[in-house]
């Protein structure tokens, strides 16, 4: 069993997420930027820890007090009123997220010693060509390009979560989530996976697969799950 860092630990994802981790013996520390996540985090029997990952200095105070083997990274500034679309400006503030975020999480993984670093990205970014993309499929497009801020601060956190030498970085590209928690109980446009697979997929990669990308969709898609299937054992159903 390990000591986990769960960096958005009350999200939709982290709380199925909290759950099992919990339930698989392992020793979690969740992190919310407000008191009601937190109280979440703790239900859970996870130790909650309200910091905000804009904050670098509290960022690595929070890990080296939890003394993480492993990081998962699995914030996001998506939520909206039931029922409105996503405006330019939350698309804008979700790839600060990613942007500063996977920053100064990397940084503290570094500085509090964490073998293992595992991001959250999105499987939907794939440049046209053959289908079902695979992991090695470009999602950047050649100079001179302009790339979009929204894309570019994808490909920078997948960049800086698996470039660092300092410990051993996991990506996963998550298909559209559906399911409990999110903006609809069934999939929609594919790629796709439900929330709680998409949970099971980061418990499984604490300690199994190499460093690197894994798509985690549902089958059938235009993005194949086989690495996956194949090194992480994961499946959708």
């Amino acid at each position: 069993m390990a000591r986990i860092f769960l960096a958005g630990g009350s999200g939709a994802i982290g709380r199925p997420l909290t759950r099992m981790l919990v339930a698989a013996g392992h020793e979690v520390t969740g992190t919310s930027r407000t008191s009601a996540g937190a109280m979440t985090i703790e239900a859970t029997g996870a130790t909650p820890a309200i910091v905000d990952v804009f904050d670098a200095d509290a960022v690595v105070d929070a890990m080296r007090n939890a003394r993480p083997e492993v990081v998962l990274y699995q914030v996001t500034d998506l939520s909206k009123p039931e029922g409105e679309d996503l405006t330019d400006e939350r698309l804008e503030a979700n790839a600060h997220v990613r942007e500063v975020g996977i920053r100064n999480i990397a940084a503290a993984t570094a500085a509090a010693g964490g073998r293992r670093l595992i991001a959250q990205s999105i499987a939907w970014l794939f440049l046209p060509g053959p289908e079902p993309h695979g992991e090695e499929d470009a999602i950047a497009p050649p100079p001179p390009a302009v790339i979009p801020r929204t894309r570019q601060a994808v490909i920078d956190l997948e960049r800086a979560t698996t470039t660092d030498p300092s410990f051993e970085g996991v990506v996963l590209r998550y298909g559209r989530l559906y399911g409990p928690g999110t903006w609809t109980a069934e999939p929609d446009e594919p790629p796709t996976v439900h929330v709680d697979a998409a949970a099971r997929a980061a418990l499984l990669a604490v300690d199994r697969g190499d460093p690197g990308i894994y798509n985690v969709v549902n089958d059938g898609g235009p993005v194949s799950n086989a690495k996956a299937r194949r090194v992480l054992r994961w499946s959708p159903s």
